[in-house]
């Protein structure tokens, strides 16, 4: 298993932004993403990290974004296989030894305006959503048939915005809050191509063994045009299940950091710093969720 990459510093780039998982710097007119190892619960960043993830995440948003380039346009230039292809986009002066663990895990992307809506589509009924329905026969306002089983597929995929914190929690937004927010046209777009973009995802994905519960997509605007941005129908921003493992009226195990979360809240951690220390097998069957999700989707294995 590869040593995990937990932090970067190009100093002869501009820092961008430092999020949870992936660190961006300017390249002038793109940007350059690396994802990170980093594994966030509950609002914070872990201390350590899960070899290989950050690969993943990068390589299957790169693969969505392929796959549905005919639905909506998406903000990627090019994936950086080997880093000596980076000198392309950086000035004589400014090149450097560029770290060869940056392949596999870097994005060349274009930049643009954020929409600050998170836009996430549900298909089954699962997390929150099941919580919520439980108590009121909603999710996240909207009146939902009675008798619903947990995990159950819903009649058609539900749009269900939120808005995009930059720490904390993202809260539910109504679709009424979500045009005065970012305008009608705009509002009536990202709505139409989310649903669009998760129904063909979950029609190929359902092909090859995975079943996509729910998802989040980010869009921003590029030369006058909404688009796709930051990553797509990845463990880190959907809910994947196994076909075969699948049952309704349950909890399903899926390929994400759940097995990640479940550990902290047995561990009896407070959900305050320090973080304790995730045993081994928790990270080595985390990485494993990861790759399987990869494999399965792609077709492929992790380079």
């Amino acid at each position: 298993m590869e040593e995990v990459i937990i932090n970067t510093d190009i100093k002869n780039l501009k820092l961008f932004s430092r999020g949870k998982v992936r660190d961006t710097y300017d390249l002038g007119d793109y940007l350059l993403l690396i994802t990170t190892d980093r594994i966030s619960a509950f609002d914070f960043v872990l201390s350590c990290g899960i070899p290989e993830k950050g690969k993943v995440l990068n390589q299957i948003s790169a693969f969505w974004f392929e796959q549905t380039r005919n639905i909506i346009p998406n903000h990627l230039v090019e994936t950086i296989e080997d880093v000596r292809g980076l000198d392309k986009y950086i000035p004589l002066a400014k090149r450097f030894n560029y770290p060869s663990d940056l392949s596999g895990r870097t994005m060349v992307v274009k930049k643009a305006r954020t929409i600050p809506v998170e836009c996430i589509v549900r298909g089954y009924l699962a997390g929150s959503a099941w919580n919520e329905y439980r108590l009121t026969g909603t999710v996240f306002g909207v009146s939902l048939p009675a008798n619903l089983r947990e995990s159950e597929e819903l009649p058609q995929p539900l749009f269900t915005p939120t808005t995009k914190a930059e720490t904390g929690h993202d809260e539910p937004i109504s679709a009424e809050d979500m045009r005065n927010l970012i305008g009608e046209e705009v509002a009536e777009e990202i709505t139409s191509r989310s649903t669009k973009v998760y129904q063909y995802a979950r029609e190929f994905a359902r092909k090859r063994g995975i079943i996509i519960a729910d998802t989040k997509f980010e869009y921003g605007i590029i030369d006058g045009k909404i688009t796709l941005i930051d990553e797509i129908l990845t463990p880190d921003s959907s809910r994947l299940w196994d076909t075969k493992f699948y049952r309704a009226g349950q909890a399903q195990p899926s390929y994400d950091k759940q097995l990640v979360r479940d550990w902290l809240v047995h561990s009896g951690w407070n959900q305050e710093p320090p973080f304790p220390e995730l045993p081994a097998d928790v990270i080595r069957a985390t990485t494993q969720r990861y790759l399987k999700a990869f494999e399965k989707i792609t077709g492929r294995k992790l380079v």
